[in-house]
């Protein structure tokens, strides 16, 4: 699974919406979930999200992995390695 911390005012987040919408056509077996922070500073906070945007990546729910920024080839790599 790979979480989406975004926000509607960040720039780079609007950089990676079509970035992550390419990976959830081509990583089928991936689930995608997009967080607006704004909308649920809880959920953020528990995640210790600190900028915009940040990826977490959850296997059998635990973290294994986080990008900071607007690093598509780091998420790529990222969600590759955690396939199998």
């Amino acid at each position: 699974m790979v979480i989406d911390f975004t926000a509607t005012w960040c720039g780079p987040c609007k950089y990676m919406n079509p970035v992550i919408q390419e990976f959830a056509a081509q990583y089928t077996n991936v689930e995608f979930i997009k967080i607006d922070v704004d909308e649920l500073m809880g959920v953020a906070k528990e995640f210790r999200v600190q900028a915009m945007p940040t990826c977490i990546l959850m296997k059998k729910g635990k973290v294994v992995d986080k990008v900071v920024g607007a690093k598509k080839e780091e998420l790529q790599k990222l969600i590759e390695k955690h396939l199998n």
